[in-house]
């Protein structure tokens, strides 16, 4: 699904940057070397970065000792 027309940046995107340490909607675009542009997508990747982050914070990689 895309989440911003303005850049077309698909919403796997936006979860994969928050995964790996996405903590805004402008750092996840930044990693597709985008920025935020009309402003109507901020909602929904908001809320995917937050879903995301919820869920690393619930299962949290194994970190080998």
């Amino acid at each position: 699904m895309i989440v911003c027309v303005c850049n077309a940046i698909r919403e796997e995107s936006v979860r994969e940057a928050a995964r790996t340490g996405a903590r805004s909607v402008g750092q996840a675009y930044a990693r597709s070397g985008c920025k935020v542009k009309c402003g109507s997508c901020l909602p929904f990747a908001r809320a995917i970065i937050e879903e995301e982050r919820a869920a690393v914070a619930a299962n949290p990689p194994a970190v080998a000792a």
